[in-house]
């Protein structure tokens, strides 16, 4: 080929990777571009876990660019502070009834983000993982109100978005994806909260495992869907998991009237051991087949990356709940790496 073809050739592939590149706004060039969709949860329910600036250093040196908060940790804020990680600050259950009025949420505005400037806060999770029958449910929705207003009225809407994480036990159906839909029990509840994202142009926060669904479904879910490694398509045009369960609650959006309203994936993880599935070698091939796979989109919605969060950076052998609860780190609590050399870039 002749050389000025072959220029031009190069340059006409690579103005359009950088044309199909979402916008990248207060990020540090690197080699390279660098697009912003994977991060890491971090939750500090240990005993034997590294200082909160040794965990951000940890982030940096791995390249990791987001880190999800479950509390208002102000030692870690401290922590973040010039990182230029982009941080989801989670406002956590017990304390939402708190800011269900101007007074309070204008009091944890202050104290927990305009404090913290040069951190890079990017959402706050008002919430995780309430269902429509807890005692929280109709608290959520006028607490996401009034976090708005008090970040408006800080002049932050531009920088941080408002929203709530849900898992998806709310779907009534989930399969095919096509016919995803809340339940009937979960509609009343989560319409508002989303007609709420679509004024705000937030997205709507949602845990998503593969993991659980295989587990609770094995006759049904074989391990090689859930863990990206299936052969072809099924009869519905799915090869994983993942992007069904993913799909089935755009789908649902779609059907409470927002189409348009985005999916961030606040969790997803998989369980080195403590119940069924749960092995090392499972772990890590699901954890590095997601960050592969969400570089994409799914067939519902092409057009990646997909944004999303792994769950979590370290085990956690405080947590509550079932063993496996206590064994989903990318990390020992001695900061070495459990499944080799991840690339979370």
């Amino acid at each position: 080929m002749p050389a000025i073809l072959l220029l031009i050739g190069i340059l006409s592939s690579t103005m359009g990777l950088f044309l199909s590149l979402p916008p990248m706004k207060n990020i540090d060039f690197m080699p390279l571009f660098r697009v912003e969709s994977l991060g890491v949860c971090y939750g500090g329910s240990g005993n034997n876990l590294p200082t909160k600036q040794a965990v951000v250093d940890l982030y940096k040196s791995n390249r990791i660019g987001q880190i999800r908060l479950y509390y208002t940790d102000e030692e870690m804020l401290k922590a973040l502070r010039g990182s230029n990680i982009e941080v989801i600050l989670g406002l956590p259950n017990d304390q939402i009834q708190s800011v269900t009025n101007d007074v309070g949420a204008t009091n944890w505005v202050n104290k927990y983000v305009k404090a913290y400037s040069n951190v890079k806060f990017k959402y706050i999770a008002v919430g995780n993982e309430i269902h429509p029958g807890d005692a929280l449910a109709g608290s959520v929705l006028p607490a996401l109100q009034n976090i708005q207003k008090a970040i408006s009225s800080a002049n932050l809407q531009g920088q941080i978005k408002v929203s709530t994480a849900i898992d998806t036990t709310l779907l009534g159906n989930s399969y095919p994806p096509k016919d995803g839909v809340f339940s009937n029990s979960a509609t009343p509840y989560i319409r508002p909260i989303v007609n709420f994202l679509k004024e705000n142009g937030a997205p709507l926060l949602a845990n998503v495992y593969p993991y659980f669904a295989y587990v609770n479904n094995q006759q049904n879910i074989g391990l090689d869907y859930a863990l990206f490694t299936k052969q072809g398509n099924n009869e519905v045009g799915y090869q994983n998991l993942f992007d069904a369960l993913l799909d089935s609650l755009y789908a649902a959006l779609e059907k409470v009237g927002a189409p348009n309203v985005k999916v961030v994936v606040s969790e997803s993880g998989w369980p080195s051991e403590g119940g069924a599935g749960a092995s090392v070698q499972n772990a890590g091939t699901y954890y590095r087949n997601l960050i592969n796979h969400v570089k994409g989109g799914t067939p519902k919605r092409p057009n990646g990356p997909i944004e999303t969060y792994l769950f979590a950076m370290f085990d956690e052998n405080q947590k509550q709940g079932p063993e496996i609860e206590r064994h989903f780190g990318l990390f020992s609590p001695n900061k070495s790496p459990k499944y080799g050399q991840l690339n979370f870039s």
